[in-house]
């Protein structure tokens, strides 16, 4: 295979070579001949002997030329503006040898004259021109004469140079069935010229129009320099079309120059919800953060991950990772390993349910910070399983708090939930307890004790967004528990910066709560999340209706009306104010808790009722 690859390699520049001296013979008579307005008869006989008798060497010359200028080794099917200028200077270079060669030579009684070096270097470049960029030429009708039934049809949207570089990649491939079939872009300027043959057609009000008219099949947003809010506005036109849709993630691929149709990806619901990434105090966080020995339990899962991620990349002096699961603990170990080698990491197997465990931890490593992610949080499951989600959520945080008392820690930060406030589950109830075990513990310890409360985070683990790609993958039917459900919505890296630069705020006993933006319907994520994929709802995949599954509500608050809210610097990041508690008659009730979660009692949930008020359960709904 490799002899026959070099064979067509030798066979090709043989053929460029040969055409050159042909094009470099052609351009030395063709110069004069047109300097001398096309009359052959015209031409001074003393001026023809003079280019004849240097032709050869000009050949020898042009061709060591055109080796140097890379003109026998670039792959002319991709050629671009770097082959296109190497190009034009070589040919500048060979006329300007050419002259000079005449000159020192001095052969013939008379020079030729001047505008014959302008001419000849005119039509070298056209010639050599033609053979370079006849192929991509070529190759670029072969590709649209094979498609012209089949090819999928594509509208880009962004009619600047990451549109015209995808442009570029699809006409040139040999492996694309696509053909561009018009562009799109709100620059007036732009409109009803052509970029590589395709023309702009309008702005983003001719989406609808031109996907019916060029009867377009796949949608290309390749606008990386856009905001979200941008993003946004274009999909929800583009949604409506029935075409797939794919979109650049973002300015970097541009800078980077990685703009390819590789680098598309397919649209997620997350570029519909239309905010702008959440900003946050990197500075402030830095110091927090920095030279400090930081622990996370539940550093495996979703939310726990993205904290090590970021807090990894705030220079701490040690990142100690703790989580039950070896493989999601391995997952992030090798990740950050390779990411950040200098890093002195620990990851750790342990529950936090076990006591000695976590003593032995903190006082072996006497971390500064503690995130405490590590919980149950399934709700469903939860439901049938109760006492599991007391004995890991509320008592695991109990003793891993009770450590960071006893080993000097500075901050203690919790993850909460919005299902917390008003609990219909027991997930939910059960960190509201949680939360009143860190109020009070802040009370009588040095180490500050905080919460941070938040809603749905997109693509964590068991979330509905990544449910609903499955079962659309499958071909439906995608899977709904109410049409009025709503929830709030965050990206998880969004969500634990802001879980960062809430413990810089942290003074101790303050529960912090996380401006989720406006709420969104479930059923329009479904639906979306369809058409994004290029289906029609309720007709290529269908939505059911399951009904609200145990412990589920409607909708979830973020504070309880009693708490009621102040502003941080940081207006995304609120502070719920403590609610009293009757300490003594909480620790007994968190005593009979546990004993009754340990002889597994049949229902926990009346115990539950009587510690967290607010709780309210079906009671012809127990556990299975």
């Amino acid at each position: 295979m490799k002899k026959v690859i070099n064979a067509k390699l030798l066979y090709r520049r043989t053929f460029l070579i040969i055409y050159d001296v042909i094009s470099i013979v052609v351009a030395s008579y063709a110069a004069i001949w047109i300097r001398y307005e096309l009359n052959w008869d015209s031409i001074p006989s003393h001026f023809m002997g003079t280019i004849t008798r240097y032709l050869p060497i000009n050949i020898l010359f042009t061709i060591a030329i055109f080796y140097f200028f890379k003109l026998y080794s670039s792959l002319w099917a991709f050629a671009g503006e770097t082959e296109l200028q190497n190009l034009v200077f070589a040919c500048i270079v060979s006329g300007a040898v050419d002259g000079l060669g005449l000159h020192i030579m001095r052969i013939g009684v008379q020079g030729v004259p001047k505008s014959y070096y302008f001419m000849y270097v005119f039509v070298l470049i056209m010639m050599i021109f033609a053979s370079r960029f006849s192929y991509r030429f070529l190759r670029s009708k072969k590709h649209k004469m094979m498609n012209r039934n089949n090819a999928t049809r594509v509208m880009i949207i962004g009619a600047g140079d990451a549109g015209n570089s995808i442009i570029r990649e699809i006409v040139t491939s040999n492996y694309s069935t696509m053909t561009v079939a018009c562009l799109i872009d709100d620059d007036k300027s732009k409109w009803g010229s052509y970029i590589q043959g395709v023309k702009v057609e309008g702005g983003r009000d001719k989406i609808i129009e031109c996907v019916d008219t060029h009867s377009i099949d796949e949608i290309f947003v390749a606008i990386p320099s856009a905001n979200r809010l941008v993003i946004r506005e274009i999909l929800d036109i583009c949604k409506d079309t029935e075409c797939k849709l794919r979109v650049l993630p973002g300015i970097y691929q541009l800078v980077n120059g990685e703009v390819s149709v590789s680098k598309l990806r397919d649209v997620e619901v997350e570029d519909l919800l239309g905010r702008e990434p959440v900003n946050v105090d990197l500075d402030a966080i830095m110091g927090y953060i920095g030279g400090k020995t930081v622990l996370v339990t539940g550093g495996g899962g979703s939310i726990g991950s993205e904290l090590c991620r970021q807090i990894a990349g705030h220079n701490p002096a040690r990142l100690i990772i703790v989580d039950i699961y070896e493989n999601s603990a391995y997952e992030i170990q090798q990740e950050l390993l390779y990411k950040y080698p200098e890093l002195d990491l620990i990851v750790l197997i342990a529950s936090v349910r076990n006591t000695n465990r976590m003593n032995s931890i903190f006082e072996q490593y006497k971390p500064d910070i503690v995130y405490h992610a590590a919980a149950h949080k399934h709700v469903p499951l939860m439901e049938t399983s109760p006492n599991e989600a007391i004995k890991n959520n509320v008592f695991g945080t109990w003793k891993t708090a009770q450590a960071a008392a006893f080993y000097g820690v500075k901050k203690f930060v919790m993850i909460s939930t919005d299902k917390a406030v008003n609990p219909t589950n027991i997930m939910g109830a059960s960190k509201r307890i949680c939360e009143m075990i860190i109020q009070s513990f802040d009370k009588h310890y040095d180490t500050e004790f905080v919460a941070v409360r938040f809603g749905n985070v997109l693509g964590s683990n068991g979330s509905v967004i990544p449910l609903f790609k499955k079962q659309i993958a499958a071909g439906g039917p995608v899977t709904v528990t109410h049409p009025d459900i709503i929830r709030y919505f965050m990206t998880i890296p969004e969500a634990v910066s802001l879980v960062l630069q809430a413990g810089v705020y942290a003074k101790g006993g303050e529960i912090f709560v996380l401006d989720m933006g406006e709420p969104v319907k479930i059923l329009d994520l479904a639906q979306n999340l369809i058409r994004l994929s290029g289906y029609k709802v309720n007709e290529d995949i269908k939505i059911e209706f399951t009904g609200l599954r145990p412990g589920e509500k409607l909708y979830e608050e973020l504070l309880m009306d009693e708490e009621g809210m102040k502003e941080t610097d940081n207006k995304l990041i609120h502070i719920g104010k403590p609610i009293e508690i009757d300490e003594m008659k909480f620790y007994a009730q968190l005593k009979e808790l546990k004993e009754e979660t340990k002889n597994e009692c049949a229902d926990i949930r009346e115990r539950i009722h009587e510690i967290v008020p607010t709780y309210v359960y079906n009671k012809d709904n127990g556990p299975k």
